[in-house]
């Protein structure tokens, strides 16, 4: 990993403070410019032998998963390994053992101490080969084709709350038993190395403790629990059915799982549950009490700020505040009998984010979710490709072949041997000498080809593009639509706008004349109206910057924005957008929301404009709304009773907006 030229440019060679330039606020991104990186070179520091070296540490991560229940309960326990200077990198280095018994021992001290103690016995084998280089520096190449000193140590470790458990061992050996239900009879994996200690290596795990723990499996379930207490079973059952249904009628969203019947499936995700979280309080508004709907609006408040991919000291001041709101708010399922008491493990975790972003940095470089997205590539996988009899030698094997071929990969495209073939190399030379100058014409009208979307083949996900970063950039599809409107006439009836013609010509005015804040003070001579032929496109594509989401290693995501006719054969869709109205304020106050019609483009004066129909919604009032915490909009209208449709440039959209109905 080191000397992987991929990760040459992204390499942290030392810790680090990151603040603002302008208002010197303190940054934490990624996990080299946490507290406890700085800790940790300081105590090296001291010893003059390690002086100008390179600090790598070491972050572990194991999940136990089942490949295939069908086929007699495949179970594996897959090691992972990262180092904290990179972003995005981790590795399989091994499979850990799960020793199995009779049901007659399974539950006896004797075999779990050995089930736990053999866990940290095989860390401490895998991992010995890196001791010698946590005392002394070891000579290693990386990938900016340099050698450095470098020197180990043991960062965070990546795991469950069962396996926090299970390394962690923070009180005396009766305590752990009577109490909590612990063996404590162990020596833990770090007891060999230097400067390891376990107690120290406890990380924030936003899946199993915020998402599927706090959210699922406390807050959603207690919800169920109020209204069975409080209405009884039939009526409960009636309000529950009613949540379900508005769940159900969630209109669609790129990267948003469908919840066709409510929530009442058996086997949830992660992606289910950050799903549900995005619909679940508009659905249950107006059947729970409103410190029901508070606790609900904290406690996503304080999630989605812990998920960003850059937090701020004022963002962690900011936590301090909602976690307070919540913890005042949620006495209301303890005070209506729901719950007895509030001493759950992965709720309480809540109350450490704060310290442990200072120490490791943003929660998202350190979640379990980054070993369960690996298991389908170094598990899963591998696992189809055996002939399922002792399968696990044969996947070592796999792994380690397209890990050789991955490095091979990498050295041949460093050194040029990938850059197309003889043929190709001939077939462009040929190519450019017959091109024309339409063709020429045609590149310069769309320099950056996106991929075509069609009707119903295009996926509905969002997706991560390698490329630089800008705040957002907006591509109409590559193919245009033949069945559809051709002229600005023809779409004016195709769209039941009488005054489209108009609304373009005043489109073109604002091209033209941007300084003009009155295009009514344009006379026609100056700004004529368009007449010509149009291209329709069923879709657009938005790439925008955005760190928290499901992106690349530059922060760069990709998603569809569609206006068509017919979607799936079941009826028209068009989606709606975020439209950058004033770049000078900050989130909703600096942007409008519409509903995009079509999407099209024409030339005139030698010049070519995507643009988009659309019709505006206006807000509700100038804050969120104060008990959900969201911002309301309603669709505009003109002299109260025309709706307010506009033609815009497609750059000013920023990217796709999800529109949840107010309920009741």
């Amino acid at each position: 990993m080191l000397a992987n030229p991929d990760f040459a440019d992204d390499m942290d060679y030392r810790p680090f403070r990151e603040y603002d330039a302008k208002t010197s606020t303190h940054h934490w991104q990624d996990f080299m410019s946490g507290d406890w990186a700085w800790c940790q070179a300081d105590m090296i520091a001291q010893d003059p032998d390690c002086l100008g070296s390179t600090f790598v540490l070491i972050v572990l991560g194991s999940d136990k998963m089942t490949v295939s229940v069908a086929t007699g309960q495949n179970d594996y326990y897959p090691l992972y390994l990262s180092i904290g200077n990179i972003r995005n990198g981790i590795v399989l280095i091994g499979f850990l053992a799960m020793p199995k018994t009779t049901r007659e021992h399974a539950g006896k001290v004797n075999f779990q101490n050995f089930r736990r103690q053999l866990f940290h016995t095989s860390l401490g084998r895998i991992l010995k080969t890196f001791k010698l280089a946590m005392l002394k520096p070891e000579v290693t190449a990386f990938g900016d084709g340099h050698y450095w000193h470098v020197i180990y140590g043991f960062g965070p470790y990546i795991m469950n709350y069962e396996e926090q458990a299970l390394l962690a061992l923070h009180f005396p050996l009766d305590k752990l038993w009577n109490e909590y239900g612990i063996v404590g009879e162990l020596v833990p994996f770090t007891n060999d190395f230097p400067r390891a200690d376990i107690y120290e290596l406890i990380v924030p795990d936003l899946l199993h403790q915020i998402i599927k723990g706090t959210f699922k499996d406390h807050l959603v379930e207690w919800v169920e629990k109020y209204l069975r207490h409080v209405h009884r079973d039939a009526r409960a059952s009636v309000i529950l059915d009613d949540i379900d249904q508005r769940i159900a009628v969630m209109p669609s969203f790129p990267g948003l799982c469908c919840f066709p019947q409510g929530r009442h499936f058996k086997q949830w995700t992660g992606d289910d549950s950050k799903a549900l979280m995005k619909v679940y309080l508009p659905a249950i508004e107006g059947h729970l009490p409103q410190g029901v709907i508070s606790t609900f609006h904290a406690f996503l408040k304080f999630c989605y700020t812990v998920w960003r991919n850059v937090l701020t000291a004022k963002d962690l001041d900011y936590l301090d505040e909602v976690l307070t709101r919540f913890h005042q708010h949620h006495e209301i399922f303890k005070t209506a009998g729901v719950v007895a008491t509030f001493s759950l493990p992965r709720r309480h975790s809540m109350k450490h984010y704060k310290q442990l972003i200072q120490l490791f940095s943003t929660p998202n470089g350190l979640c379990s979710s980054i070993t369960e997205s690996k298991h389908v590539k170094a598990v899963k996988k591998p696992y189809r490709h055996t002939s399922k009899y002792h399968a696990l030698g044969q996947m070592l094997i796999i792994n380690q072949q397209l890990d050789k071929l991955a490095a091979s990969r990498v050295d041949f495209q460093s050194r040029g041997m990938l850059e197309g073939t003889c043929l190709s190399t001939v077939v462009e030379t040929l190519t450019q000498e017959q091109l024309t100058e339409g063709d020429h014409q045609a590149n310069e009208d769309n320099p950056h080809r996106e991929p075509s979307v069609s009707n119903d083949d295009a996926q509905d996900n969002c997706e991560d593009v390698d490329r630089r970063r800008v705040e957002a950039h907006v591509h109409l599809a590559q193919t245009k639509q033949h069945k559809r409107a051709n002229t600005v006439i023809a779409l004016t009836d195709e769209l039941n706008i009488p005054n489209l013609l108009e609304l373009v010509q005043q489109f073109l005015c604002g091209q033209l004349y941007p300084d003009v804040h009155d295009p009514t003070n344009i006379s026609h001579l100056e700004c004529p109206g368009y007449y010509g032929d149009i291209s329709i496109y069923n879709s657009a594509s938005s790439t925008f910057y955005a760190p928290s989401d499901l992106s690349s290693v530059g922060g760069m995501c990709r998603e569809y924005i569609r206006a068509m006719p017919a979607w799936r054969q079941e009826g028209p869709r068009y989606d709606c957008v975020f439209v950058i109205t004033d770049p000078e304020l900050e989130g909703m106050r600096g942007m409008d929301v519409a509903c995009v019609l079509c999407f099209f483009s024409f030339k005139t004066q030698g010049k070519r404009y995507p643009c988009t129909v659309v019709r505006w919604f206006d807000r509700i009032g100038d804050m969120p709304d104060e008990t959900t915490g969201m911002w309301m909009v309603h669709p505009s209208f003109i002299w109260g009773q025309q709706p307010n449709f506009a033609i815009i440039h497609v750059d000013a959209i920023f990217r796709a907006a999800h529109l949840i109905p107010i309920f009741g």
